[in-house]
Order: C-alpha cells, then sequence, then structure tokens
C-alpha cells in the first residue's frame, strides 16, 4: 500500500474539483440550450427560421438569399426589424444571380424593405388587429385568468359554436388573423387569445414557456369566458403549443364537454423532440441534447409520461401537419391520428414549416377546415 501524501491529496483534490466544475458547466449548457424553447419569444423568430438577406425590390418583386427557406411554395409573411410584409411564390421567369431567389412581392405592410435588411419568413400574413388588418368589427376584452387580465379579441359571429384559437412557438395572436375571415364569413365568433407571457398579458410566475402544459389554463379561462357571454359549443383551434394547449383544454378543462371539436395545426405532441430540434438548431453540440431535454423538464415541470402520446380525445379533431416541420415531429400527428382514425382527421401539407400549414395552399388548407367544421356547425 503506497502512503498517503500531500501530492495525492492535492491531486485527488484538483482532479474531483475538475470534475464538479465539469458537472457544473455541463449542467449551466443544459439550462442554456433548454432556453431555446422555454425562452421563445413571442413574435421572434425560432431558431430553426433561417435569417435571409433582401438583395434588392423592384415593382412587385423582392430579391433574397437563395435558400431552401427562401424557395418554399406558398405565401408568407416577410418580418424584419421594423418591417413586415407579404411575399408570394418565387418567380421562376424573373432574372436572378445563382445566389438569390426573386419572389413577388404582394405588399409591404409596415415599414419599409431595402438592400441588405435581415428579415425571416413567418406564417401570419397581416399586422394588427381584426379591425385594422381585415376590416372586421372586433372588441378588445379582458378574458379572467388565473394570473390576472388576459388580452383577446373577439369577433362576433351568428352561431352559438363559438371558436377559441390560441397561437404557439414564437407568434402572437396576429396568426389567427390568417383564418379570421374565414371563419367571420362562416358566422363563427372567434376569441383569439393572448396567453401568458404575450405582450399584455400576466407572465408566467418562472418566466418560462411551459410548451403547453400549464398555458392550457389559459385556454381553459377563454373557454369559460366564451360560455359567460353566449357560447353553448366549443371549437378549440390552435397552432404548435396553442394545440397542445388545446389538447390538454379538451382532456382536462371543466367545460370539456362543451367542446365539438379540435383544430390542431403543427401540434407539438413530443416536447423532448421539439426542445431538442430547437436547442440543435441553435448549435447545441449533440451530446448536449440530452442535458437540454433534461433542464426543460426540470425547470418547467415537464413530464414524458403521456407527452409523446397524448390520449385521443374525445371529439372529432382535425390535424393538420406535414414530414417538413423539423421543430414537432410529423410521426407523432401520424400515430396520434392512426390510433383513432374514426376520430382524427390527419391533413398532410408537404412544403411547410411549423405552425405554417395553411401558407403553402390557403385554398387547400381552408378546404379541409370547411369539410371538418360542416358537421359541427
Amino acid at each position: 500500500m503506497r502512503p498517503v501524501t500531500a501530492t495525492t491529496v492535492t491531486a485527488t483534490a484538483v482532479t474531483a474539483a475538475a470534475a464538479l466544475a465539469a458537472g457544473a458547466a455541463s449542467v449551466a449548457a443544459g439550462r442554456l440550450a433548454s432556453d431555446a424553447a422555454l425562452k421563445a419569444s413571442p413574435g421572434r423568430p425560432l431558431p430553426t427560421e433561417p435569417r435571409l438577406t433582401v438583395h434588392g425590390t423592384a415593382a412587385g418583386q423582392v430579391v433574397l438569399t437563395r435558400h431552401l427557406a427562401a424557395l418554399r411554395p406558398g405565401t408568407y409573411g416577410l418580418a424584419g426589424d421594423g418591417s413586415q410584409a407579404v411575399v408570394g411564390p418565387v418567380l421562376a421567369t424573373a432574372p436572378h444571380s445563382a445566389d438569390t431567389v426573386v419572389r413577388r412581392l404582394e405588399r409591404v405592410t409596415h415599414g419599409t424593405l431595402g438592400a441588405g435588411d435581415a428579415v425571416w419568413f413567418t406564417p401570419n400574413l397581416f399586422v394588427g388587429d381584426p379591425s385594422t388588418a381585415l376590416g372586421l368589427d372586433h372588441a378588445d376584452v379582458d378574458v379572467p385568468g388565473e394570473l390576472g387580465a388576459l388580452p383577446a379579441w373577439f369577433v362576433p359571429g351568428a352561431r352559438s359554436t363559438w371558436v377559441i384559437a390560441a397561437h404557439g412557438l414564437g407568434t402572437t395572436r396576429e396568426h389567427a388573423l390568417n383564418l379570421m375571415g374565414f371563419l367571420h364569413r362562416r358566422r363563427f365568433p372567434v376569441l383569439a387569445l393572448a396567453h401568458r407571457g404575450d405582450l399584455g398579458a400576466p407572465r408566467s410566475p418562472d418566466g418560462l414557456n411551459h410548451l403547453g402544459e400549464t398555458e392550457w389554463r389559459d385556454l381553459d379561462a377563454a373557454m369559460r369566458y366564451a360560455v359567460r357571454y353566449g357560447a353553448e359549443r366549443l371549437i378549440l383551434l390552435g397552432w404548435s403549443t396553442g394545440a397542445t394547449m388545446a389538447l390538454r383544454a379538451a382532456a382536462r378543462s371543466g367545460l370539456r364537454h362543451l367542446v365539438s371539436g379540435l383544430v390542431l395545426d403543427s401540434p407539438v405532441l413530443d416536447w423532448q423532440a421539439t426542445v431538442r430540434a430547437l436547442a440543435s438548431a441553435r448549435h447545441t453540440p449533440g451530446a448536449l441534447l440530452p442535458l437540454a431535454v433534461r433542464a426543460a423538464e426540470g425547470r418547467a415541470g415537464l413530464s414524458a409520461d403521456g407527452v409523446a402520446d397524448p390520449a385521443v380525445p374525445a371529439v372529432p379533431t382535425l390535424v393538420l401537419h406535414g414530414p417538413d416541420d423539423t421543430v414537432a415531429p410529423w410521426e407523432a400527428s401520424r400515430r396520434f391520428a392512426a390510433r383513432s382514425p374514426g376520430l382524427v382527421t390527419l391533413h398532410p401539407v408537404p412544403h411547410a414549416p411549423h405552425a405554417a400549414m395553411w401558407n403553402p395552399d390557403p385554398a387547400a388548407y381552408e378546404e379541409a377546415l370547411r369539410r371538418f367544421l360542416t358537421p359541427l356547425m
């Protein structure tokens, strides 16, 4: 047996300290990586959405950096710091360089677009509220929530079945404006909610996004508000984590018996996969992704039980999702729909990023929605 010396003790202490430091650094790295999901800012691009550069504009045209995102089919919002525009399809016949893409410029709704501007695609086409953006009469209302008043837009309609809309990661209630005109033409009253963490709404006590696991209570508050003001039946419409909120409310709310249907666009059914995807998009090394998931679970009180394969709801459900979603796995939606083919309808949408299933082909999306909603009217 070798004698214990001061040198041995020092070496052991140094090794232990190094191990503790490495462990602490890993924990800190996991927390930082989990911020990509837990601190996603409403109205700001997710890390999966690339920044593009405007190379120039002309009458009805905008020239963008060539990127897979810039080649997406359909119509999108184009947002920058202080600007918002709407762009249509790629103009294949327009002259362009090998490094650029020319798309149709539908309109500039806010600010200006100029060469050198950094921009990103967004699913919502409209800025403002239902009145300023769409010319629809609406009321600004406050929904009493457990953390305080939740701002919401109410667009009246003749039916007794209300649609309550909840946005998801990286967007605001302006996202609901894409479908507001469609729903109004079908005479549905619509309540578009700003939930905890949104501008004008209370913050979550810990300042974190819980990926729908606590936010659903704000949707429950909106359901109670709707019933208080005349709703007899409810349809819950959600994008991304807003779809998760809709699922949770349909399963847990005291008013779940009044829910007649769910519309889920790009639902986050597997929060672990979403945390990994957003952390990876921030260039988190693969070895640290499990730490990001573990940090998210601990910080936000998330549970893996029943999240990856949530219970199928007891009401007709339309899921709109596609294989090109890099934030919420398409396979989770396929499994979800396969477990109840008579109750859940899956409408596949190719070539669409997360929460943007309407954008590649609005007419096809709205036709699927019309067919689903008609029996629920």
